[in-house]
């Protein structure tokens, strides 16, 4: 399974693959040109209050991930989905497109591992 996490602001290169934004709002100042996606997943951000209350405090991580994880279990949406990307994923680099400035402490780096949990 090849799965790749990639800033969307810092995707200059065009990273080949099946592009997913996985941010919930489209990011400021990039094109739909520019960005190249094969598809939006916005069944598997964060809920609202959920991103807030994180907002990318790095001491929140640990209590974000198990939250965020709890919300993509319950989510029948995004169970789908986890399938769908899995089943790509098998046979296509699926690249994972964000937003976020913390490349260390977000929401894609829990999507991620959870992806390549074949749970």
């Amino acid at each position: 399974m090849s799965i790749v996490l990639k800033r969307i602001y810092e995707d200059e290169k065009q990273i080949g693959g099946y592009r997913v934004l996985i941010d919930g709002v489209w990011p400021r100042g990039i094109s739909k040109e520019k960005a190249q996606l094969d598809e939006w997943a916005k069944e598997l951000t964060p809920t609202s209050s959920l991103r807030k209350w994180f907002n990318h405090t790095p001491e929140r991580f640990q209590e974000f991930t198990a939250r965020y994880k709890k919300e993509l279990h319950h989510s029948d949406e995004a169970k789908a989905k986890k399938k769908e990307l899995q089943d790509i994923a098998q046979n296509h680099r699926l690249v994972l497109l964000y937003g976020a400035k913390d490349e260390q402490y977000n929401h894609a780096v829990v999507l991620k591992d959870w992806l390549e949990n074949q749970e």
